[in-house]
């Protein structure tokens, strides 16, 4: 063959990447890998190994230990005496800890590159040129973070001992997102890597030795699925940090339900592609190719749905169809292929059975022609088109090479048909018209958007979702936070039981008039309402004299509570002047009446004058703070290694319940509600269960203060069981719950339905008077979500 046949064909040869090191690191450890525990490889303590497989032939890789409960015990126990040596080092020794990190992966990136290739299946191009150095990018990024902890993180402490559960599809990057923050800030580490990919984690583990890491600071357990339950069910660990599926993170959730661990979730995602008829087309096929073809598609923020304006549609299909065919399936090695492997037989198998289910619900199938590997789990560049937006295809995360695609007309219509998911996580707009991209972006339900791009990342852009793509972000400042706690918050005491509720006593009557009963009703949707149920429950003294009743409410004055929140949805796109100026009238009219809140306070808890004063002033100035924050709570503008930028945008929620704490009938009520509506959430509020009549006092300040309707409505009667409600209910996006471990515990776990975000005490007593407690910025990050909008620019 000549050359100038070469030209003409433009056909690729073989390119492959040598792995002659990397098979002799491997031939090193042939007898097995062990566990990293406190510094040292150490074989599993029951004896027990399992085999890992190479995805490009299907052979045996390696022998893997396989990690039991008294091996999770070690590591917690070596993670637990290191901790509070590795928190109390400067913040510039821990950075120097994190640079000698990065400096060894960049030393080591090609051995590192080439492991990851043969162990996950994945193209040597994508673990050479993006995974390994935005691992690498990570470590420095949160190096910087240690070193200026002292003074940008004065208010919080480490978390403590975290656990830490990473996939199979980004085996090195996710721990390196999970890794680097942990061990900045303070905490020690305990990682179980995908049953699938550990090697290299447990070449980080070596290099992490080579290069002076304390002992115990970072331990790494590998194993299958018990493993990691194991981990999750510690009673020693403070937090878990899990990336995985959304069926998992659900079981995770609710076993630690009740337990006090932090938890971060980054699950799965069905995420849209849209294209408008004034893209570049051409531009927007490569995005396809980056959005669903990246690693063989087994990405949980691939771009899998693609939502392609109807005037071209048929124009942009027939591009990508011709693109699919140039792509290049192969072993993982070889420098020139564009897809690898699929992990493992059983992911292959789901693959085709979701492609012959779309098929046969309708969609018509196109997929490239192309030689495949023999041998291995290999599957072709696929597409589905004219997919129903209720397929199953369409819904459901295939996590494979497969898009699907369906067309819409309008803005509007594309809006409704991206969001048409149990899913947050990304989205991709694409559109020469930025106005138009910006307020699509503005508009989705997801916890990243790149505009004219996809599955860009980097250490400084907060990554992560919503809905039940999960909750928490990682990176960027925002990841941060993750793991840390407020130091005002350490030392609260478990709430000391409540008195239980006086009986009323028998009043002798005389020939006086009665004073005119009044029952207080709930608040729902700006109105005042009878409960569904007509049951009302007495409320006394603390010497048994009835003061008042209160509606008794139940699921049914849930359900038109949340109805009438929802209904709201403008609150959340008022402007923040408009917000904050609401909030002080709120402050207004409560100032006029503080005389009247002061005596009910004392009526109700026996509290003295001077107390229940201080509790209404408190009140009064908490809104003044609120209301300070609604217009100046904004977000930032990251500046990644790219051209570009991404917008760190903080959204408001959704629809949040709010279950008060029994004490501080005002304050607490007042604490928890204000901060989320000044972030533009809706709020079903419970009150206090034994002293409710403050809030019921409150909506007549609510009448007067042009708080629109529907957002604060309030529902009086038993906390736990309206907790239940609310937390099992799919249309309410958050609950914060303060009250007895029970209600935590209660609310947590049924919050694992939508993977709902909470706020929860554990029985902790929080002292409402204490701005450090009660106030601020760490209840307004809870109260939104943030978006980050990617924007590159330039040619």
């Amino acid at each position: 063959m000549t050359v100038a046949k070469y030209f003409d064909e433009m056909s690729y040869g073989p390119a492959p990447e040598s792995d002659i090191e990397a098979r002799d690191w491997l031939a090193r450890h042939a007898s097995g890998f062990g566990h990293f525990i406190n510094g040292a490889f150490v074989a599993s303590a029951s004896g027990k190994n399992f085999d890992t497989f190479e995805p490009a032939t299907g052979k045996v890789l390696a022998k893997l230990a396989n990690g039991g409960a008294a091996d999770v015990d070690n590591a917690v126990a070596a993670a637990r005496k290191a901790q509070a040596s590795w928190a109390r080092l400067p913040g510039h020794a821990r950075a120097r800890h994190l640079y000698a990190l990065a400096r060894m992966i960049q030393r080591h990136a090609r051995l590192i590159a080439v492991v990851e290739a043969i162990d996950n299946g994945k193209p040597i191009r994508e673990t050479r040129d993006l995974d390994v150095p935005l691992a690498a990018r990570h470590f420095y990024h949160h190096a910087g973070w240690a070193q200026i902890q002292d003074t940008e993180f004065a208010d919080h402490v480490p978390v403590g001992v975290v656990g830490q559960i990473i996939p199979w599809n980004f085996p090195f990057l996710m721990l390196a997102w999970k890794v680097a923050p942990a061990l900045a800030l303070g905490n020690a580490v305990i990682l179980k890597p995908a049953e699938y990919t550990s090697l290299t984690a447990l070449l980080f583990a070596e290099l992490a030795s080579a290069a002076g890491l304390p002992q115990g600071v970072l331990n790494i357990v590998t194993g299958e699925g018990e493993t990691g339950a194991l981990l999750v069910g510690h009673e020693d660990i403070d937090k878990i940090a899990f990336t995985g599926s959304t069926e998992v993170g659900r079981v995770i959730r609710e076993r630690t339900a009740g337990s006090g661990k932090s938890l971060t979730l980054e699950l799965g995602g069905k995420s849209p592609f849209v294209v408008f008829d004034d893209a570049d087309i051409d531009g927007a096929v490569e995005g396809v190719v980056d959005a669903i073809w990246f690693n063989q598609g087994q990405v949980c923020c691939a771009g899998s749905r693609l939502l392609v304006q109807e005037g071209i549609a048929d124009l942009f299909h027939e591009r990508l169809k011709r693109r699919m065919q140039t792509l290049r399936v192969g072993e993982p090695l070889d420098k020139c292929i564009d897809m690898g492997a699929i992990i493992a037989p059983v992911q292959l198998t789901r693959i085709e059975a979701l492609v012959k289910k779309g098929v046969s619900e309708g969609a018509t199938l196109h997929q490239a022609k192309i030689d495949l590997p023999k041998g291995g789990s290999f599957y072709p560049p696929t597409l589905l088109s004219g997919v129903q937006p209720t397929s199953i295809v369409a819904t459901e995360e295939i996590f494979g090479p497969v898009a699907v695609s369906m067309t819409f007309r309008t803005p509007e219509e594309a809006i409704q048909l991206a969001n048409h998911t149990r899913y947050g996580l990304a989205a991709s707009v694409w559109s020469e018209t930025i106005g138009l991209a910006l307020n699509v972006a503005a508009k989705l339900a997801a916890g990243v958007v790149w505009v004219n791009a996809t599955n860009l990342f980097d250490a400084a852009v907060g990554f992560g979702g919503k809905r039940e793509s999960g909750f928490g972000r990682e990176g960027g400042r925002e990841g941060c936070y993750e793991y840390l706690k407020p130091k005002a918050w350490v030392g609260r005491k478990a709430r000391a039981a409540m008195p239980a509720l006086s009986q009323v006593k028998p009043v002798a009557g005389d020939f006086a008039l009665p004073s005119i009963d009044r029952t207080a009703k709930l608040f729902i949707g700006g109105k005042q309402a009878r409960p569904d149920g007509n049951y009302s429950r007495v409320i006394t003294s603390p010497k048994g004299k009835a003061i008042g009743e209160v509606g008794e409410g139940n699921r049914k004055d849930i359900r038109n509570a949340v109805v009438a929140a929802q209904a709201a949805s403008a609150w959340s796109n008022a402007t923040t002047h408009n917000r904050a100026q609401i909030l002080y009238y709120i402050a207004e009219n409560l100032s006029g009446r503080a005389d009247e809140f002061a005596s009910r306070i004392t009526a109700m808890t026996g509290a003295s004058a001077a107390n229940a004063n201080a509790e209404v002033d408190a009140a009064i100035s908490r809104l003044f703070t609120y209301a300070a924050w609604a217009d100046k709570y904004e977000g930032s503008i990251h500046q990644p290694p790219l051209r570009g930028v991404a917008l760190a945008v903080p959204e408001a929620i959704g629809v949040v319940g709010v279950i008060c704490p029994p004490e501080a009938p005002l304050l607490g009520f007042i604490s928890l509600v204000a901060p989320l509506i000044a972030t533009g959430n809706r709020v079903v509020a419970v009150p206090s269960e034994p002293f409710p009549l403050s809030a019921t006092d409150f909506y007549s300040v609510l009448e007067t203060s042009d708080v629109p309707a529907g957002v604060v409505n309030i529902v009086t009667g038993s906390a736990i069981e309206l907790a239940k409600i609310l937390a099992a209910h799919n249309d309410v996006d958050a609950l914060w719950a303060f009250g007895s471990a029970e209600l935590s515990t209660t609310v947590e776990k049924l919050s694992s339905g939508n993977l709902k975000r909470t706020l929860v005490d554990n029985g902790k007593a929080t002292d409402w008077m204490d701005r450090a407690a009660a106030e601020g910025a760490l209840y307004l990050r809870r109260a939104v979500d943030v978006k980050n909008i990617w924007i590159p620019y330039g040619e």
